[in-house]
């Protein structure tokens, strides 16, 4: 487990033993929290798509591309840099997404400086 600081009063030394163990507890059931938070992202996956819905991505929290679909009336061979601009805007969105859930998923732990 890491070091602490900023815990304590700057009260007299020697008092509140009960106070550290509480506060030992506390850290250690947020760590087991933030735990448990981890592994629900790793299973978690966002999907985005384009140009409703012509490129769809599908995105791990851990960031892993788990798949692109293209509808196949997209795929134009005279114009691919439009089939690369959707699929850029669906990775984009996806990654929002990541960011969104993880702040949902992770939020009270980075907020208390976690993270």
């Amino acid at each position: 487990m890491g070091k602490f600081s900023g815990f304590g009063g700057g009260g007299a030394p020697g008092g509140g033993g009960g106070s550290m163990q509480q506060l030992m507890k506390q850290a250690q059931k947020m760590q087991e929290e933030m735990e448990k938070a981890k592994e629900e992202l790793a299973d978690t996956e966002v999907v985005a798509t384009a140009s409703g819905g012509l490129v769809e991505v599908v995105l791990g929290c851990d960031y892993k591309l788990t798949s692109i679909k293209i509808k196949p009336e997209v795929v134009d061979p005279e114009d691919v840099e439009m089939l690369e601009d959707m699929i850029a805007v669906a990775f984009s969105e996806a990654l929002r997404l990541v960011e969104e859930e993880k702040n949902r998923v992770l939020g009270p732990f980075g907020q208390a400086g976690l993270l």
